[in-house]
């Protein structure tokens, strides 16, 4: 019926993130104004751990994330709620927003700790302890990827 739509407006945020996406054009001039160069960078339209793990793999690094350190807006953690749909898992496997993921030389992380436009996420590894998540209970997981890979096919 086409007089009767549903009321969308809570949810503007979440819709927007995934129709609208905007790339983080911002991201460049912060960090040459924190004096950080990024060692490596991907955008995380695929899922967050599909392109971790890409990142990963091309660096020829292992990773570990932490569950706690992952950002989840108030707004999609409440949607999660709603629809019973694990946040961490959403942040994990979902994509679309056009976020940045990059890695900096140890050196540099007194230069973004703390900075409230970034989040530290985790660190890299030896490529032989693999890709792996910490979650809020200490419990480490290996991450897979669940993205997009652009054959329309899980990995």
């Amino acid at each position: 019926n086409p007089q009767s739509q549903p009321d969308l407006s809570e949810y503007s945020y979440c819709i927007e993130r995934q129709l609208k996406p905007e790339a983080r054009t911002d991201i460049k001039a912060l960090l040459k104004e924190l004096d950080v160069k990024p060692s490596a960078m991907i955008d995380v339209s695929d899922g967050l751990s599909s392109e971790i793990i890409h990142l990963s793999k091309a660096s020829k690094l292992g990773c570990q994330i932490y569950e706690d350190k992952i950002p989840i807006d108030p707004e999609v953690g409440k949607t999660c709620e709603e629809f019973n749909i694990n946040n961490t898992t959403a942040a994990l496997n979902g994509g679309e927003d056009y976020e940045l993921l990059f890695t900096i030389d140890q050196s540099d992380f007194e230069k973004v700790k703390g900075h409230p436009h970034l989040s530290i996420i985790g660190h890299m590894t030896d490529e032989s302890s693999g890709y792996n998540m910490v979650t809020g209970l200490g419990q480490q997981i290996e991450l897979t990827a669940q993205g997009w890979n652009g054959t329309q096919t899980q990995e």
